[in-house]
């Protein structure tokens, strides 16, 4: 083990506020020492002969003064999560006594730990990869059950794994290549060119699978967009507020009422989605709704999925709305739902004549539809205000994303910083595979694959600098 650090830090590892019960963490060399100054056990020793793995139920002390009953866990290094000595005391969730043991701690020669620390310390000691530290980061944000799997299967080192058998084939060919070189004088072959070849496009192709995965981990970890598009006044924003269960936007008769988009996300049967609302799209002369619009723009054609809000009351825009989101979208990779809003605001004098107004209504978007070759996943009436028509839409939504949704989540990559390491990879093993078809000689092609080493290096943090760790570790939360 390394023992990188010096000093001993602590940290609230439960959330803020109050609750039942908080937890404490401690962790360094003076761990145990320090404890063991502001706690009695009930029974047996001291703190100093608890053997790890062991959890002692005592009194913490303020000087003189009864601060709490608590439990305390130790966890002897290497055998804890940072590879250090720690402490996790779990004491009653009350915001004074969190802060009081916070105060003793670090008036005994503990200091407040930094956002990441205590898994920066267990990727320091060996304790786990960078990769897999990152994939704490992602456990702890995760919001559904897809989320979840992926952190999960990254925390146990699944893509670590892959890693390590790519980086272990790419070794084996740059190794035999050393020792041509070696032996240059000699004239010796230790492996013909075409079987390196074949080895080094074998790498190339798992790599491509990987880079592949990331628009769908991507999705998955932040939550599928869908953008919430339409004309103004059509109930965009009540359908976002629908969504969501709270009034997150600005519901105004007025037109032109939401200026940018806004975002909120939604748990569909285990698959997040991150609902979009847009501004309306109508001819404007306001600068500032026009900066708005073509923000909305943006975020129409970066998102997968496309809801087109039409107004049962204003049958006129259906053309204009459908030709507006076809000049939009890109037909062959987004899906779009279109729903018919407002049909509880029917001016049909029964229930009889309503039902056919609807249907006289849906037949005439599937008729444009099919006017501008537009594919829908679905024409749904609702009204966003009464909240009708929400389960129809999910359930759309969640048979759209369905064959994504059951992906083999231990080969996903999620995080940005590992996608562009990948796709730096394969550019330097296309040259390796470019150079072996030609006469290139065998140190730059070494060169090439040593680069292709780093960069996989890179991810599980065999490479790293004091600028990356920093920035990846500050993206944690304090006690983590």
């Amino acid at each position: 083990m390394i023992n990188i650090y010096d000093t001993t830090i602590c940290a609230l590892s439960t959330a803020q506020g109050k609750g039942a019960v908080a937890v404490i963490r401690v962790s360094g060399k003076d761990a145990v020492n320090i404890v063991d100054l502001i706690f009695k056990p009930a029974k047996g020793n001291n703190l100093k002969s608890t053997s790890s793995g062991r959890v002692r139920f005592g009194t913490l002390y303020s000087g003189e003064n009864i601060l709490d009953e608590v439990l305390v866990t130790i966890f002897r290094s290497p055998r804890s999560y940072t590879g250090e000595d720690m402490v996790e005391i779990s004491c009653h969730g009350s915001y004074y006594i969190q802060q009081e043991i916070l105060m003793l701690l670090l008036s005994n020669g503990a200091r407040l730990a930094k956002p990441g620390e205590f898994s920066q310390r267990a990727f320091l000691n060996g304790k786990m990869d960078l990769a897999q530290a990152e994939a704490v980061a992602d456990l702890i944000a995760s919001e559904t059950k897809a989320s979840h799997r992926v952190a999960i299967e990254q925390m146990k080192g699944g893509f670590s794994k892959e890693l390590s058998v790519m980086r272990a084939s790419l070794v084996e060919i740059v190794s035999l290549m050393e020792l041509e070189l070696d032996f240059s004088e000699e004239d010796v072959e230790f492996a013909s060119r075409d079987q390196l070849k074949e080895l080094v496009v074998s790498v190339e192709n798992h790599v491509g699978t990987l880079i592949d995965s990331f628009k769908l981990g991507n999705v998955i970890k932040n939550g599928i967009p869908v953008a919430i598009a339409g004309a103004t006044n059509t109930g965009k924003s009540t359908l976002l507020n629908a969504f969501l269960d709270e009034e997150r936007a600005i519901v105004s008769e007025i037109h032109g009422t939401t200026r940018d988009f806004i975002e909120g996300f939604v748990n569909i049967e285990g698959v997040g989605y991150r609902f979009i609302d847009t501004a309306g799209i109508r001819e404007t002369q306001e600068k500032i709704e026009i900066i708005g619009i073509e923000r909305s723009f943006e975020k129409i054609r970066s998102s997968p999925i496309v809801i087109l809000v039409l107004d049962a009351e204003r049958e006129t825009l259906f053309s204009y709305g459908i030709e507006q989101l076809v000049s939009i979208v890109n037909l062959a990779l987004q899906k779009v739902v279109i729903v018919l809003n407002k049909t509880d605001l029917s001016k049909s004098e029964s229930s009889i004549e309503k039902d056919q107004n609807i249907k006289r209504l849906l037949e005439q978007i599937n008729f444009l539809c099919k006017e501008h070759n537009l594919k829908t996943e679905a024409v749904i009436p609702i009204s966003a205000k009464e909240r009708a028509g929400l389960d129809e839409i999910k359930e759309v939504l969640f048979r759209s994303q369905k064959v994504e949704a059951n992906h083999s989540y231990s080969t996903l990559v999620t995080n940005v910083r590992h996608y562009e390491a990948l796709k730096d990879t394969k550019s330097a093993l296309a040259r390796v595979k470019d150079g072996l078809g030609t006469s290139l000689p065998t140190d730059l092609i070494a060169q090439d694959i040593r680069e292709a080493l780093y960069h996989i290096g890179e991810i599980v943090g065999e490479i790293n600098t004091e600028e990356i760790l920093g920035n990846i570790f500050s993206k944690f939360c304090i006690g983590k």
